[in-house]
């Protein structure tokens, strides 16, 4: 298996995801005599075969089942290597950040006090919308990001920077709008706003059913979302209600909607994030920027997109 090159690698990934050799070799840009040697020198080394051929399906065998999510992660760990290596060896190539629109401001205040680093290189922001940054420090397309609930950081290094609580929003003539404070179980039956392919685990956080489980009822999808301003919207209308970041409410004040504390609801953290075991100085410097702006309190929360 030590012999194994990483071009068939991807030549097996690429079958993989097609079952069919005529589309993957079309795919890789390569003829599909080639391919077929390549996937048969592979099996040859692994002592067995990867995929079940007829005239008319190609299909992936155990082993096959059990190779692909494994290489996949060969490749986008070789690959993201190169891209750090090229920009590493690159004293022009910009640091690259990654962060979400409502971490932007965030990312300003860093900015500022990277910048003041003698000999640093110059920093990129790159602006990710829904995106998650961790994808693309994952990928090696970006040098550090800012990350913020919830995140995955497998792979990475990670120092939170930043918790502020969250609240509830409900429009101003709901039930519950007079209480002082409120529990999640409390609008277990309410729909929340959605958007449409979220990962799971952002769906549970929003709907706030990412900790201990609420009592078995299946989550109310109200309508679909892509941003503040919409759920904001959907909520004043009446067909939802939402969970969002204690400083949006502050930056958001409204007489059609009432902001509530949420007693059992968990936090917004934003954390910087990096490769893991990266060892280049200019994402050091980066880092030691934002750990010192949090010690010294150089962070409030900043409103933004949940």
């Amino acid at each position: 298996m030590n012999n194994v090159e990483i071009r068939e690698l991807r030549y097996f990934v690429t079958v993989a995801e097609e079952l069919s050799f005529s589309r993957a070799a079309q795919r890789l840009g390569i003829a599909q005599p080639p391919l077929s040697r390549s996937i048969r020198r592979l099996e040859a080394k692994l002592g067995t075969p990867l995929f079940e051929r007829t005239t008319r399906l190609v299909m992936l065998t155990a082993a096959a089942e059990e190779l692909l999510d494994s290489s996949r992660s060969v490749i986008t760990a070789f690959d993201a290597a190169l891209r750090r290596a090229r920009r590493t060896a690159g004293a022009r190539q910009p640091l690259l950040v990654a962060a979400r629109s409502r971490d932007a401001g965030l990312l300003a205040k860093i900015r500022s006090r990277y910048e003041a680093v003698p000999g640093r290189r110059p920093l990129s922001a790159m602006v990710t919308g829904w995106q998650d940054p961790a994808v693309l420090v994952r990928r090696g397309e970006a040098d550090a990001a800012l990350l913020s609930s919830p995140f995955d950081t497998a792979g990475l290094d990670a120092e939170p920077l930043l918790t502020e609580p969250r609240v509830a929003v409900l429009p101003a003539g709901h039930r519950l709008a007079g209480r002082r404070r409120l529990r999640r179980a409390d609008l277990a039956d309410e729909p929340f706003p959605y958007r449409p392919g979220a990962e799971p685990a952002m769906t549970a956080y929003w709907s706030g059913r990412d900790q201990t489980p609420l009592p078995r009822r299946p989550l109310r999808h109200g309508p679909a979302v892509c941003g503040l301003a919409q759920i904001l919207e959907v909520v004043a209308l009446g067909q939802a209600v939402a969970f969002v970041p204690a400083s949006a409410a502050c930056r958001h004040p409204r007489a059609d909607l009432v902001y509530l504390p949420v007693s059992d609801l968990s936090p917004r953290v934003v954390a910087v994030a990096w490769p893991r075991a990266a060892t280049a100085p200019y994402i050091a410097d980066f880092v030691r920027a934002a750990e010192d702006l949090a010690e010294e309190g150089g962070f409030t929360a900043s409103p933004g997109t949940p």
